[in-house]
């Protein structure tokens, strides 16, 4: 009996399908408030079967209960609240009447049976929209709001629909509504199969629901299905963890292999590395201001433009670091300490002079905006485009070491640092590179820490800690285990987070490298250089 009510509307539909062009959607609203609510069902029907796109908000506003007609001019209108007073707008052309003097309109009525045709009616509009997304908004509502009195039309519209994406949205829509009515159990099998295929949360709680299902060949298909997709869901969890290590191994190897070459080829302890982070991303901040004042245009290659700006401010100040404070210091490891701790000082001081203590906006461009699924793993597009980053950077400088003269020379230096002199290779010029090359990196690293993290002056005392660690754990001055070693602890890091939270997994992290460098003090990967060596 439940169904009759659908059965009479679908009729009706059809049946006033073909004097639609005789009335028009104007005339048919004007006549809503007349007759009976049979009169009113049968205008409903009339008013879905137009296909006009006003149509659908018609009958919305109907099902809200916001449809009035106004005892001036008995045009029917949208009733909407500004503060404690109501105002009016025509329902088919947005005209503003103002404000509605107190029973100054007239609601139009509706019952529960009324409100089911409403919504049947709804049902039967988007779930035929031609527009794919709004059929495939319908058909997940219809998955939330699972009634069985839709069954028949989800059918009907899941065999009719064309895009494979609605279609399946459909199909689970049926199998969330087919399990929530009183069916056959191959029905209930069936849709339990589909609730099994699709496999997330949202399927594991409609199954939920079936496991106290009277029929036990139900039941028993539903505890198996929710078996398998709590296995599933361990499964993508963990590729969710790895994607999330993989995501922070990128960070943490864009702001360690700058340091892997200061620290790890020269043997300087530069604790001034998180404030050449920082001045990238103060760069990045500069270069979009300026991009926003004068080219709005050209705010998606913001990050383009800024990059190689951020490599040369970075660079610079590390060359002017080198030849003004580090070269005197060399052989001195902790005078370079506080040196450089000092020189970090006095950059966020100047910083906070030039910009400000407050956290600053960088903002996203559109291609690193959002995010995409893959399976049940979500994935931002901000960290993957850092991750190709991160590796394309690693890739030059792996380049740059290897294939090109500067490179050359660098691997001369750390290796015999006499005989390269004896063979005319200007050792402090050397120097001054490879510092300012470390730095530039930095400077990189800033440019993309800006996409995902707080802008701010010290924003490069988060990475250092972590940076050092890599470089430890990897290997001084390999380049290749700074590599492993940001990749093995962002993975491990977030392995160990859901069970010790964020601040005891660092410290388990910290605990590992120093028992892992009590076994092997040149950590993953050795490398001879003039720090080890010395």
């Amino acid at each position: 009996m439940r169904l009759l009510p659908r059965l009479i509307l679908s009729i009706a539909l059809l049946l006033w399908a073909p004097f639609v062009l005789a009335q028009s959607l104007e005339e048919l609203v004007a006549a809503l408030p007349e007759g009976s609510y049979d009169d009113r069902a049968a205008v409903i029907a009339q008013i879905a079967a137009t296909g006009d796109d006003r149509a659908l908000k018609v009958l919305e506003v109907l099902l809200a209960g916001d449809l009035e007609q106004l005892d001036s001019n008995s045009r029917i209108v949208e009733i909407y609240g500004q503060g404690r007073d109501d105002f009016a707008r025509d329902i088919l052309t947005g005209e503003d009447y103002g404000e509605v003097p107190s029973r100054g309109s007239s609601k139009v009525r509706v019952n529960n049976s009324l409100r089911r045709d409403i919504r049947t009616a709804i049902g039967t509009m988007t779930l035929r929209h031609p527009d794919p997304a709004r059929r495939l908004a319908a058909a997940q509502s219809a998955f939330r709001s699972p009634d069985p009195e839709q069954a028949e039309l989800l059918a009907e519209a899941a065999a009719a629909e064309a895009d494979p994406e609605v279609a399946r949205a459909l199909a689970e829509a049926l199998a969330v509504v087919t399990l929530a009515g009183d069916g056959a159990a191959e029905a209930k099998i069936a849709a339990i199969s589909v609730m099994r295929d699709r496999g997330d949360t949202e399927a594991r709680t409609v199954l939920s629901s079936a496991l106290d299902n009277g029929d036990p060949q139900v039941a028993a298909a539903a505890e198996e299905a929710v078996r398998h997709i709590e296995q599933m869901q361990r499964l993508w969890g963990m590729a969710q963890n790895v994607w999330f290590g993989l995501s922070l191994g990128s960070v943490l190897l864009l702001a360690a292999i700058g340091l892997a070459i200061t620290f790890g080829v020269m043997g300087v302890i530069n604790m001034a590395h998180g404030e050449l982070v920082m001045l990238g991303a103060y760069t990045t901040f500069a270069v979009q201001e300026a991009i926003r004042s004068s080219f709005p245009a050209l705010f998606d290659w913001s990050l383009l433009i800024a990059a190689p700006l951020a490599f040369l401010v970075a660079g610079g100040i590390g060359v002017a670091i080198e030849r003004g404070v580090v070269r005197f210091l060399y052989g001195r490891p902790l005078e370079t300490l506080l040196a450089t701790w000092g020189i970090s000082l006095m950059l966020q001081q100047l910083v906070r002079s030039i910009f400000g203590p407050n956290n600053r906006e960088v903002g996203n461009p559109s291609f690193m905006s959002g995010a995409f699924e893959l399976g049940q793993m979500t994935v931002t597009w901000n960290r993957l485009w850092i991750l190709v980053f991160a590796l394309a950077v690693f890739a030059v400088l792996l380049f740059v070491l290897k294939k090109t003269p500067i490179g050359l020379q660098m691997r001369a230096v750390t290796q015999n640092r006499a005989m390269a002199a004896n063979m005319g290779i200007r050792t402090g010029w050397v120097d001054a590179m490879t510092f300012g090359l470390g730095a530039g990196i930095a400077g990189l690293a800033g440019v993309a820490l800006s996409q995902i993290d707080n802008v701010s002056p010290n924003l490069g005392q988060s990475y250092i800690v972590d940076s050092f660690m890599v470089v430890v754990f990897g290997g001084a001055g390999n380049i290749w285990g700074t590599l492993a070693g940001a990749f093995s602890l962002g993975i491990a890091n977030k392995f160990l987070e859901p069970w010790t939270g964020a601040v005891l997994a660092k410290i388990l992290v910290l605990v590992f490298i120093i028992l892992f460098i009590q076994k092997r003090p040149r950590g993953l990967f050795a490398v001879r250089g003039r720090a080890v060596d010395a």
